[in-house]
């Protein structure tokens, strides 16, 4: 059975194939067992049959088609957007397909580039080569189940371009200015006439869940909520269109940022087949329109490696401080309108507080020209969030950090009172 919010309209899906597929998540406010997750938005007009594991997954929660009307009745789009909001309900975006010739001459000549390019006979080199890829493979995600058996901390600080000691100041000077240009508009969601912050949330902690259902780095989520923000700052999305931006977002940021990215089929089947293959490649091309095709973006992410590198700490600090950065992702209000930079160091400044009661080194203040009191009102709002979430539905970040690998450190109790007076 799945459970629905009647503040928002909102439902979610199920991430997981595996036997705890139907395991989800409780709402507190409902207080039903077993907890449960579904889709945002099932749109009515797709008639598809929906996949059930054979594990006892019912039938999706339909809405009634009045809020898939565009605009919605009551309701005025947004007048000031930047792109052309469509006439017709969903978004009209024509993606050209390659005619059967195209495709058969591109698969030719890449079969024939492969035979040209390994000719050598490799019988006598297999006693030292690992073959990392197997081409028999269905999906590159099942390629070599070891590429996940190191930890992503551990590759985080390797041979990453932003912590080149030599130039780590000038590049974070670039990464300072280019994140005042890919800011999302601060308070564009009181501006959407069918979606709520709310239901923003949900989306965002949903996302949460299917990047560690298929083990998708941290940039990656940075990257796919950046768009999401700014897509929402500019095009007016019904509800049962927020669903498919998110998945789309999220398949843009792992094309850019994966090395094997999930494939589009997976994305269909993470929203429980609410949404075509064709409209979620729609919606990407369409993403890709708004956003000018400009994906190059900082992320409160690569601020705080960058600070974790420049001064380091301990790794239970450091757990903790990228769990409080993530926090930060659920919230559009406050947390849009501070900088990227700013409020990687008020989760710097918070894991710094509760493990070594000492807030922002002189090296980083030095490093960053931020001054404690400047980041004071953004570690203020991290602390209340901090504090709330052991109380809010979402629980997929808390979750996350509660694996032994990132020490536990989401049950780690935030001090009650920051000094910051």
């Amino acid at each position: 059975m799945h459970l629905s919010s009647s503040k928002s309209g909102v439902v979610l899906a199920p991430v997981s194939r595996g036997p705890d597929a139907c395991q989800m998540i409780t709402r507190a406010q409902l207080g039903q067992d077993p907890p449960q997750r579904t889709v945002l938005g099932v749109l009515t007009e797709n008639g598809q049959y929906r996949r059930t594991c054979g594990q006892g997954i019912t039938a999706l929660r339909c809405f009634s088609g009045s809020e898939n009307v565009f605009p919605p009745a009551g309701k005025k789009a947004l007048s000031d957007s930047g792109v052309q909001v469509p006439a017709k309900q969903g978004f009209d975006m024509y993606v050209d397909e390659p005619e059967q010739g195209d495709r058969d001459s591109c698969t030719g000549r890449e079969g024939m580039a492969f035979e040209d390019a390994y000719e050598v006979d490799t019988r006598t080199l297999k006693s030292d080569l690992h073959f990392l890829l197997d081409f028999n493979t269905v999906s590159p995600m099942l390629v070599d189940s070891s590429l996940y058996s190191q930890s992503e901390d551990a590759s985080d600080f390797g041979s990453d371009v932003i912590n080149v000691t030599e130039y780590a100041e000038e590049i974070h000077q670039y990464l300072r200015e280019a994140e005042i240009r890919h800011m999302p508009k601060v308070h564009y969601m009181r501006k959407q006439p069918d979606i709520t912050e709310g239901m923003r949330t949900i989306l965002v902690d949903w996302l949460v869940e299917v990047g560690e259902e298929y083990k998708l780095r941290a940039e990656t989520l940075y990257l796919a909520v950046n768009f999401l923000d700014r897509f929402l700052s500019c095009m007016s999305v019904l509800r049962g269109k927020l669903q498919l931006v998110g998945t789309a977002a999220l398949l843009l940021a792992s094309k850019y940022e994966e090395i094997y990215p999930p494939e589009v089929d997976e994305f269909v089947y993470i929203t429980d087949d609410t949404y075509t293959k064709r409209q979620l490649l729609r919606m990407e091309h369409l993403l890709l329109k708004v956003l000018a095709f400009d994906l190059t973006v900082p992320t409160t992410n690569q601020f705080l490696l960058q600070y974790l590198r420049k001064q380091g700490v301990c790794v239970r600090t450091e757990n903790l401080a990228k769990y409080v950065a993530e926090l930060s992702l659920l919230e559009a209000d406050p947390f849009l309108k501070y900088l990227p930079s700013l409020i990687a160091a008020a989760a710097y400044c918070l894991a710094n507080y509760t493990v070594n009661r000492y807030f922002w080194p002189e090296t980083l203040a030095t490093f960053t020209g931020y001054s404690l009191g400047e980041i004071a009102p953004c570690l203020s709002e991290l602390h209340k969030v901090c504090l709330g979430i052991p109380h809010r539905p979402q629980q997929a970040i808390r979750e996350k950090y509660k694996a032994s690998k990132y020490m536990h450190v989401s049950l780690v109790e935030p001090p009650a009172v920051l000094p910051l007076r």
